[in-house]
Formats: structure tokens, C-alpha cells, sequence
């Protein structure tokens, strides 16, 4: 019997099952290894490729956006065929192949098509991998399971960059070495899911049809409304890679950047498991609100910060605008979509989230080059404002399937 089904004592919540333990832990490896890649890999671009902040933003919004559709057709793969770890095996297989790309890649187009394959797995894990926490845990505890996952998966995102600091300062800087170890955990990530899942058995439909892309329609009202939300939310919200720059022209030296990383995952994490658990007892809309003001309390400090001392602060608030958001949108979806099509939703939620993330780097890329860093800020904090609202607006009729 899983863990989640597991008879409990009156007034006792149930354990957490296994299951989610082992894709936290799962993500942790290879966020270990991509946050190892991810926080060299904006100042690799510039100094080695000469690649422009606008080039970087189209390539981090591409490969977001990538990774979103493809959650869209494995979402909808995975509720037709009943069966989430294949996709997720998968998934993370492509992310771990595109790893050893990056050092052997002699050119920007090889670059982006390493980002490429390695979105195209994130995007194939995601939704049959968030739709197995769903299946597996039961709903008074789903937003302290989908926070669990998400501490863990900055976990990784804190020990990631400060492997790649020692590893810089212990090799002198060179950037390629650090790409090569970081192959490393992904590898060992995907051996983890083989061996630790047991996928549970899931019900059936009475007759299947093949998969298609017209079940997004089945959709409630109330799943779309949160997507629709949550597309406001992420375009104010662009990629990370943008931070990385930014910490550069505050004066670090390009050893120390991934330290802007630790900060921020270090806050993420430990907001985002006791920020779920809470969410299960008060509801998910104060968190995600309070969120929000938080990501427009960072874009005015990172606007303005000239030094190392109003930078941090900034990826502080910006990491538990993290904490305080990511593990509860992903339970909003859970919440308000059908049973039966938990792992559409999620494929449909990433997969117009993703578009907008395109839109956002690629409008942060250009008011950057042409702007300056605190222009991009500032647009950021202007639609995380719009956001809010149009938050504050659902919450009036948010009623979970």
C-alpha cells in the first residue's frame, strides 16, 4: 500500500510518502548539477562568445520556453497512458546527456542546443513527476509535499554554486573543468529514480482514445483562471541569469558569482517547505499575495543597488518570493484541476507560463542592452504589481476542483 493511503489515527496528519522523499532527493542531484553549469554560464557567454544581454535573454527564454511545451505533450501523454515514471526516467536522462554539451559546445548555436535538450528534458519530467505527488499524497498535506520538493530542489540550487566556487578558486578559474564535475550528479540523479520509485497503479479510463491536446479544453474554469494568473506572475518574473549579471556590475569577481545563487537558494529552501506545510492551514492565497509583494520589494532594491550590501538584500527578498510562490502554484493547479487530469493541467499551466517567460527574458534582454539593469528592474516591478491585482481579483472566486 503507498505511503499516502496508509490508514492514520483521528486527528493525525499522515507522513509525507516516500515517493516525494525520493524526487526531492532526486532533484537535489541534478539541481546540484545544473545550478553548477547555470551560474558560470552567463559570464561564460559574455567573456568567451561575446554574447549580448539580449542574446542571453532570448537563449534563457527559449529554453524555458522549450521545456514548457514539452510539458504540455507529456502532461497529456501521462494521463492517457496512466504511467508517470517512464516520462520522468526520460526526462531526466535528456537533462543529464545535455551536460557534458556545454564544455565540448565551441560556439553560441551549440550552446543553445545543449539549453535546448536539456529544457526539452525538464520539460518531459515536470508534469508527470508533479502529477506522482499528486497521485501519491493526500490533499491535506499536499502543499507541505509540493514544498517539501521544492527545499529540496533548492537544496541543490544552495550546494550547486558553492561547489562551482571551490571548484573555480581551486583550479584557478577554469570555467570548463566545473562544466565537466557537474555531469557528474545529473548521472547519478537518473539512477536514483530508476532504482527508488515504485510507481502506484493508477485507475483506467474505460476506453481510451489516443492523446490529444483538445483535453486541455476539459479544463475548469477555475484551472484556467490560476494559469492565466500565473502568466502575469512569471513574466514579471525573469530568468536568474539576468541576477548573475547584475552581480557582476556590483563588483564581484567572476569566482564569486554563483555566491548570488547560495543566497537565493538558501532562502528559497528554507521558506519554501514551512511556507507549503502553512498553506495547508490558513489556504494558498495569502502566501502566493505576500509573494508577490515580495518580488516587488526585490526589483526596487535591485533597481537601485550600486553595491554588494543592496544587492544581497535584494536576492534576498528575492529569494523568499520564491519560497513563498513556487511550491504553492504548482499546488494551486493540483487543487482546482480534475482528477483525471491532473498531469494536462500541469503540461497546460507550464506550457502558457513558459510562452510568457520567453516574452519577459527576451523584453529584459533588450531594456538591459539598451536601458541599463535597473530599466529591466523596473519593468519587473510593474508587472509583478499588475500581478497582484489580478490576484486579488481571483481570490474573490477561487473555488479547488
Amino acid at each position: 500500500m503507498p505511503a499516502s493511503q496508509a490508514p492514520m489515527a483521528a486527528g493525525t496528519r499522515p507522513p509525507i510518502p516516500a515517493t516525494v522523499w525520493v524526487l526531492g532527493l532526486v532533484s537535489l542531484a541534478m539541481d546540484i548539477s545544473s545550478e553548477m553549469v547555470q551560474t558560470l554560464l552567463p559570464i561564460y557567454l559574455v567573456t568567451e562568445l561575446a554574447a549580448s544581454a539580449l542574446a542571453i535573454g532570448f537563449i534563457e527564454g527559449l529554453a524555458v520556453a522549450v521545456a514548457m511545451v514539452t510539458r504540455l505533450f507529456s502532461g497529456v501523454v501521462s494521463d492517457w497512458t496512466s504511467k508517470r515514471k517512464p516520462l520522468a526516467v526520460l526526462g531526466y536522462g535528456l537533462g543529464a546527456v545535455s551536460k557534458p554539451m556545454i564544455p565540448l559546445a565551441g560556439s553560441l548555436g551549440w550552446i543553445v542546443a545543449a539549453k535546448a535538450l536539456d529544457r526539452i528534458g525538464k520539460g518531459i519530467r515536470g508534469a508527470p513527476r508533479d502529477a506522482l505527488i499528486a497521485d501519491t499524497t493526500p490533499p491535506e498535506i499536499r502543499g507541505a509535499a509540493f514544498g517539501l520538493r521544492k527545499s529540496l530542489d533548492t537544496v541543490g540550487g544552495f550546494v550547486g554554486p558553492l561547489v562551482a566556487i571551490g571548484l573555480m578558486l581551486a583550479t584557478g578559474g577554469d570555467i570548463l573543468t566545473v562544466f565537466w564535475i557537474a555531469t557528474i550528479p545529473a548521472f547519478l540523479a537518473v539512477a536514483l529514480l530508476v532504482v527508488g520509485i515504485s510507481e502506484p497503479a493508477q485507475p483506467a479510463a474505460p476506453a481510451k482514445e489516443r492523446p490529444r491536446l483538445a483535453a486541455a479544453g476539459r479544463l475548469n474554469r477555475t484551472t484556467w483562471a490560476m494559469i492565466a494568473v500565473a502568466c502575469l506572475f512569471t513574466m514579471a518574473r525573469f530568468s536568474e541569469a539576468f541576477l548573475l549579471l547584475k552581480s557582476q556590475e556590483v563588483g564581484l569577481a567572476t569566482a564569486w558569482v554563483p555566491i548570488t545563487m547560495v543566497v537565493m537558494h538558501a532562502v528559497y529552501g528554507l521558506a519554501a517547505y514551512p511556507v507549503g506545510r502553512l498553506s495547508d492551514r490558513t489556504g494558498r492565497m495569502g502566501p502566493l499575495a505576500i509573494s508577490l509583494v515580495l518580488l516587488l520589494a526585490a526589483d526596487l532594491v535591485l533597481a537601485q543597488a550600486g553595491t554588494l550590501l543592496p544587492f544581497f538584500a535584494g536576492i534576498v527578498l528575492w529569494g523568499l518570493h520564491m519560497g513563498f510562490s513556487q511550491g504553492i502554484l504548482a499546488t494551486l493547479i493540483a487543487d482546482a484541476a480534475p482528477a483525471q487530469l491532473k498531469a494536462t493541467a500541469f503540461g497546460v499551466f507550464n506550457l502558457m507560463t513558459g510562452l510568457t517567460v520567453l516574452m519577459g527574458n527576451i523584453a529584459a534582454g533588450w531594456l538591459w542592452q539598451a536601458h541599463g539593469s535597473s530599466a529591466t528592474f523596473l519593468a519587473s516591478g510593474a508587472l509583478a504589481a499588475l500581478a497582484l491585482l489580478a490576484f486579488l481579483l481571483l481570490r474573490e472566486t477561487w473555488r479547488p476542483a
